[in-house]
């Protein structure tokens, strides 16, 4: 593998783990005698809003506490600590080192990492680690599993992310008993659906996948038949999640490939930035078809996943020219034959969302004239909102937030930078402009609704 000699950022960023000390809500007072009155919908939804503000102002309040905590006196065995809230646990004289408290270890409260970054960003949403203390007590175990995944970035691709979230779904609807004097297709949303996809938004913003499908998934449930026997309805929805999870990630994974690679010649010069695994499927793709052709991988430079891309198309028998950073982009891509990216999103403008740094290279290519070519599946797509900067719909990285700088995990490239769009619904090599989504989308979603 042919290696750059630009220097590679050193070090490796230690993964912060944010840990937040939660106080043991206080048990509820016992009902009284009788039924309970029945609230309404939008009764119960003020309800659960408003225990979700409490469980974060408990939250909020025992940091602030722990914030103010006057530092140890250092004083001799006559002094006497502060009064109050203030003063420390544990025999007086002694300021060695955190003191116990009488019911056990004093829980460990970190800084918020959201406390660094600046008034003016504080609308861009960050992953966190929610305590499953804090977790709604109807959160299933399964979607609280997926939750913590995500905030550790563990499942990080939103493909992945999606498919990790409809599985979790179907446990909770396989394992789903519809409450006497209820239907399942009035109930299971509000009361079941709703706790998880809040715990899930609250670990890390949700993606454009997830969200697209959440809505087809609400939308199939109310379709259902009032009085359908709740065994048929929760086999029809399960089966619906499979059909789901295969045509639209594993068959249109598939297909995207298989279309994509036809686009590569014999003797072509393939770019590609960080590592998108349908960008690695499509060239694998075209080396099987027998093609001849060379790939530059430019690295992501804080992700590092283009050294990993690089290896495995070296073990196939691919010459590779590694660059871990975007120095010295243009002529890398003014040499290129076609740049393949793969997209986060597509918004209804046409513009994409995808990872830190994609812009500059689809900008260097549409300068020096070559074509910029998105790879990205219909299920990503959003149609209702547009885009023209990357501070309207990101993220901040929540391991490299900082006091002097913070980082956004995605950019936003405007679509006359993009030559094609490459998705699972289109014939012919299946390359349509970007700003053909709407038509793409109406062509889609409507049977898997029915």
């Amino acid at each position: 593998m042919a290696a750059e000699t630009n220097a590679a950022p050193t070090g490796t960023p230690t993964t912060a783990t944010p840990a937040a000390a939660a106080t043991p809500a206080k048990p509820q007072a016992p009902a009284a005698a009788g039924e309970e009155p029945k609230l309404t919908p939008a009764q119960l939804k003020a309800k659960a809003k408003a225990e979700k503000a409490a469980r974060r102002a408990q939250v909020k309040d025992a940091r602030t506490a722990a914030a103010t905590v006057p530092a140890p006196q250092q004083a001799g065995p006559d002094a006497k600590g502060p009064k109050g809230k203030g003063k420390p646990d544990g025999q007086p004289g002694q300021n060695k080192g955190p003191r116990p408290s009488m019911s056990g270890p004093r829980p460990i409260i970190e800084k918020d990492p959201r406390s660094t970054i600046p008034d003016l960003f504080s609308h861009v949403p960050m992953a966190k680690r929610v305590p499953l203390s804090q977790a709604h007590k109807d959160v299933h175990p399964a979607v609280l599993a997926a939750g913590q995944q995500m905030a550790a970035f563990n499942i990080k691709d939103s493909i992945a992310r999606l498919e990790a979230t409809l599985l979790a779904f179907a446990k909770v609807i396989e394992e789903y008993e519809t409450p006497k004097g209820n239907s399942l297709s009035r109930h299971l949303i509000p009361h079941v659906l709703n706790p998880q996809i809040e715990y899930l938004t609250e670990c890390r913003p949700m993606c454009f996948a997830m969200g697209n499908a959440i809505r087809l998934l609400k939308a199939r449930i109310n379709h259902i038949d009032i009085n359908a026997p709740e065994k048929e309805a929760k086999e029809e929805l399960l089966e619906w999640i499979g059909i789901l999870i295969n045509e639209r990630i594993k068959l249109a994974e598939f297909v995207i490939a298989r279309n994509a690679a036809e686009v590569i010649k014999d003797g072509a010069t393939v770019v590609t930035y960080g590592r998108h695994r349908l960008v690695e499927k499509t060239v694998l793709k075209a080396k099987e078809s027998g093609k001849s052709f060379n790939v530059t991988v430019i690295d992501d430079p804080f992700e590092g996943g283009g050294q990993e891309l690089a290896k495995t198309l070296m073990e196939a028998g691919i010459p590779v020219l590694y660059s871990p950073n975007l120095g010295g982009l243009r002529p890398k891509v003014a040499a290129a034959s076609n740049v393949f990216i793969g997209g986060e999103a597509i918004f209804a403008n046409g513009s994409l969302n995808a990872a830190s740094g994609t812009a500059d290279v689809a900008m260097a290519a549409q300068r020096t004239g070559v074509e910029v070519i998105v790879l990205c599946e219909t299920i990503n797509f959003d149609r209702e909102r547009v885009s023209v900067d990357s501070l309207t719909y990101n993220e901040i990285d929540p391991e490299r937030s900082t006091t002097e700088s913070f980082r956004l995990l995605f950019d936003n490239t405007q679509d006359n930078y993009i030559a094609g769009v490459v998705t699972e619904f289109e014939s012919g090599g299946g390359n349509s402009p970007a700003q053909a989504i709407l038509a793409l989308l109406r062509k889609q979603e409507d049977p898997l609704i029915a």
